[in-house]
């Protein structure tokens, strides 16, 4: 019994773990904070709820593929991130481009258009802006990596580490929904239409530097 304690102590201290470290990467605010922040505020925290989905359901999935050595694949193929390191900022670029014509009414791709006034499903967008960075695979497992050889941690212990990042991409993301949704009544539609190109030209810069990061 005394046993059984002590493993689930140690299971909760390696999520609450994996929680903390992902928190503080959540503080890095990027693309995804601000289109569950733009979505909540005018499209409401139903809408911006499907986003937060959205954007956990692609962190999972990234978290099990570089626990499952994706990500030393990736890092090993010169050729693929190469390749990886283009398409991130192409996609972002995409995205943002179509926002800010989007806010002027002008029709770029509205698949990809990240403006308020579209009717595309936010879950597919972020679906689609989260999956745009790929080489996060890469980082995870170099994450992981030093976990299994700084604290020794099993494979069991990889995933419960990974579950409390995941775990904090939902709860800050489902925040930062709620704290949209509690100013959106402030917001009119001259602003969400500045909203949107803030956005948009977030996006574009943020590609830019990835793209020189990437160099």
């Amino acid at each position: 019994m005394l046993t059984s304690n002590k493993r689930q102590g140690l299971n909760y201290s390696v999520i609450f773990s994996g929680f903390r470290f992902g928190m503080i990467l959540q503080l890095a605010i990027g693309p995804i904070f601000l289109l569950v922040l733009q979505t909540a505020i005018t499209r409401g925290f139903s809408q911006a709820m499907l986003g937060v989905l959205g954007v956990t359901l692609v962190d999972a999935v990234f978290v099990v593929a570089a626990i499952l050595g994706l990500g030393a694949v990736i890092n090993k193929s010169k050729n693929a991130k190469i390749a990886l390191g283009y398409l991130g900022p192409l996609v972002l670029i995409v995205f943002g481009l179509s926002t800010i014509l989007g806010a002027f009414g002008i029709t770029f791709m509205p698949t990809f258009s990240l403006s308020a006034d579209e009717t595309s499903n936010i879950f597919l967008k972020t679906v689609i802006l989260t999956v745009s960075s790929p080489l996060t695979i890469v980082f995870w497992a170099g994450v992981f990596s030093s976990k299994i050889a700084e604290d020794k941690l099993s494979r069991t212990s990889l995933y419960l580490f990974g579950f409390g990042a995941v775990l904090s991409t939902l709860i800050f993301t489902t925040l930062v929904a709620l704290v949209g949704d509690s100013v959106s009544a402030a917001v009119n539609p001259s602003l969400q239409k500045y909203l949107n190109v803030i956005v948009g030209l977030f996006l574009v810069g943020f590609a830019v530097r990835t793209f020189i990061r990437s160099k």
